[in-house]
């Protein structure tokens, strides 16, 4: 009897795991001079958590749904990065947004620049994502300066990466 208790719970606990997936970000940095091109894949159902992009509830979220929802998905985006050059502050210049699948589920993809003044010794970014709202979210963070790559995983207790000059 024990054995068959424990092979039911080991089921449920199976299914609660594979119900909830891991809550991430994926951060793409390009650096170049004054410039750093960026590419931001935040997933659909974290969106729809926040935001509820899924108007007509049907659990689909539509291009249409997204396209409607654009000023917000960016809004609430783009309020929770910031980057600084040396200390001071640099924009965040919205692109296109898109749509990318992951083995996990459908992705929001924003496209944009973060432009300094000049040319840093050091890019500080504050990265804040969901954290408010999903402690276990996560940021991947992938660096590319040339042809030197460089990763990071922001956390709630590790929101902040640095770029350096190399």
């Amino acid at each position: 009897m024990k054995r068959v208790v424990a092979a039911i719970l080991a089921c449920v606990a199976c299914a609660l795991a594979q119900a909830h997936s891991a809550s991430d970000a994926y951060l793409t940095l390009e650096v170049k001079d004054t410039v750093i091109e960026a590419r931001w894949d935040i997933a659909m159902r974290d969106l729809h958590f926040v935001l509820g992009v899924d108007d007509d509830g049907d659990g689909a979220i539509t291009w249409g749904e997204l396209k409607r929802h654009r000023p917000d998905i960016e809004s609430y985006a783009y309020r929770r990065l910031h980057a600084t050059a040396d200390g001071a502050d640099c924009a965040i210049e919205p692109g296109a947004q898109l749509v990318t699948a992951r083995a996990d589920g459908g992705y929001v993809t924003l496209r944009f620049r973060i432009v300094c003044k000049q040319a840093p010794r050091k890019v500080t970014l504050d990265y804040r994502l969901l954290f408010d709202v999903d402690p276990t979210h996560r940021g991947i963070v992938v660096v590319r300066r040339g042809n030197a790559i460089a990763t990071s995983l922001l956390s709630p207790d590790n929101a902040r990466v640095e770029l350096t000059r190399s």
